[in-house]
């Protein structure tokens, strides 16, 4: 008797967990993929579902907790509004040709700002020297957010700056992924806070192996200096970014300096966060946006999503960017797991006639998430995109260039966890001159790269083909 019991109660999860399937998920594939994972996995399907399918952003994992009302912040978005209308209307060909993206990002709140001086980084080796000159040069306020943010030699030079610039009276703050920089856990942070730095880690991790919180994580990488000054992109804090060790893996990434009004969104950003991680509510004071004037000429905008976005905004600036381009696209990505939408636009634009290169990783840092790459690369190649190998280490970067006009330095990578499960920001700036060095950068990088031969690709075994094909079915969980 008390079997039939356990089965029946079974059985009524089992088709509540399957409403929650049909209620929450919106693509049809994907609820016919966890309808047949809840259903044939006793047990541990249900809670594959609920560790990596439930629709988290449906549910807000948290909201964005600021002053709405504050006076300062009121009067900031009008001027904001203002300069991005006037920003949309000046003429420049970069915007002109991307008006509906500049818009859709309008309608997320993320200011067009023009009037910002950009410098690209490439590898660690550039920018740690900028970020570690501009901590020295902060006189109000250091705001760091970031992934992983691991122990090590340049981690203890960042360390050593804060921890005077804290004696200085500058106020700092400091978020770290309790998953991705689980290294600075105990000792590192508890220096800190000692010498007076403000640190709260992102989303606590209190037990690993079973929490679903690993699942969804802070990918930014951000520093806001003065409110002024930032720096966004794909390089985590860690000695492996250096690449000052021949005998070690070669890390390709790439990141941006912004001075300028472009910043206002990351502080933003920084600022809702800090305000769910430390459970404060920050006062917008006049000293965190700064109304410094800089002598740049680029035109800036920012898109973030994650689990608090009412829409995917990431991938839906992607799909935008495709979309539009006309003549060439060049993106890299480390971890390439588009889904449907993403490959459908690419495929669409290599068969409507844009040049489409991807530079990948010959081998990532996950086994299981290169062979669900590979699956894609087939269907790629008879569309006619050209995809290439790195070979001189792991490439790190998560670029585009859109038509030598628009280029994108981001956190996000082209895959499921990226688009749905992390926070994420890019950096759109509209302007020919960054695009241009970042178009070189890609060709000088696909020097030390592989191209696939479409034909010989196609010719593989399907023995070969079989493990990335499965692979594949675990994208959602990559």
């Amino acid at each position: 008797m008390h079997w039939y019991i356990i089965c029946a109660l079974y059985v009524l999860l089992v088709l509540f967990v399957c409403g929650k399937v049909l209620y929450d998920i919106r693509s049809t594939s994907k609820t016919f993929a966890y309808l047949l994972v809840v259903i044939l996995i006793p047990g541990i399907g249900i809670i594959i579902y609920f560790a990596v399918g439930a629709n988290y952003r449906k549910n807000k994992l948290y909201s964005k907790k600021i002053g709405r009302d504050n006076k300062l912040l009121v009067e900031l978005r009008q001027k904001i509004v203002n300069e991005s209308e006037k920003a949309l209307d000046s003429g420049e060909p970069e915007v002109n040709n991307h008006k509906k993206l500049v818009r859709l990002l309008l309608n997320d709140r993320s200011p067009l700002t023009g009037n910002n001086n950009v410098k690209l980084l490439y590898n660690g080796e550039e920018k740690f020297p900028e970020v570690l000159k501009a901590l020295r040069a902060a006189k109000h306020h250091i705001h760091l957010e970031y992934y992983i943010f691991e122990d090590g030699d340049i981690a203890d030079q960042i360390k050593d700056i804060l921890v005077q610039k804290a004696a200085e009276g500058v106020k700092v703050r400091f978020i770290y992924d309790d998953f991705g920089s689980r290294s600075i856990r105990k000792e590192f942070v508890r220096e800190l806070i000692a010498a007076g730095v403000e640190a709260y880690p992102f989303y606590k991790i209190w037990f690993i192996a079973l929490s679903n919180r690993t699942n969804y994580r802070n990918h930014r990488k951000i520093i806001v200096i003065d409110g002024h000054t930032a720096f966004v992109g794909g390089i985590n804090v860690s000695d492996r970014y250096i690449n000052n060790n021949p005998k070690q893996l070669f890390w390709r990434d790439t990141h941006v300096m912004i001075k300028g009004p472009g910043i206002y969104y990351l502080q933003y950003l920084f600022i809702c966060d800090w305000n769910f991680c430390a459970e404060q509510n920050l006062p917008i004071e006049p000293g965190y946006f700064s109304s410094e004037q800089t002598n740049g000429d680029a035109i800036v905008q920012m898109a973030a999503s994650g689990p608090d976005s009412d829409n995917p905004t990431i991938m839906y600036s992607l799909l935008e960017t495709i979309g539009s381009t006309k003549e060439e696209l060049l993106i890299t990505s480390p971890y390439f797991i588009p889904g449907e939408p993403i490959l459908d636009a690419l495929c669409v634009a290599a068969l409507s006639g844009v040049k489409v290169k991807l530079l990948v990783p010959d081998k990532s840092d996950s086994r299981l998430v290169n062979a669900a790459a590979r699956s894609y690369y087939g269907m790629l190649l008879e569309a006619g995109i050209e995809v290439y190998l790195y070979q001189k280490g792991f490439v790190h970067s998560k670029t585009l260039v859109s038509d030598g006009q628009l280029a994108i330095v981001g956190t996000a990578n082209m895959d499921h966890r990226s688009f749905e499960l992390n926070f994420e920001v890019n950096c759109m700036i509209y302007d020919d001159k960054i695009a241009a060095q970042l178009r070189r950068a890609f060709a000088d990088d696909i020097k030390d790269a592989k191209q696939i031969n479409a034909r010989t690709w196609a010719k593989r075994t399907l023995f070969k083909q079989l493990p990335e094909k499965l692979c594949r079915l675990l994208a959602p969980l990559l």
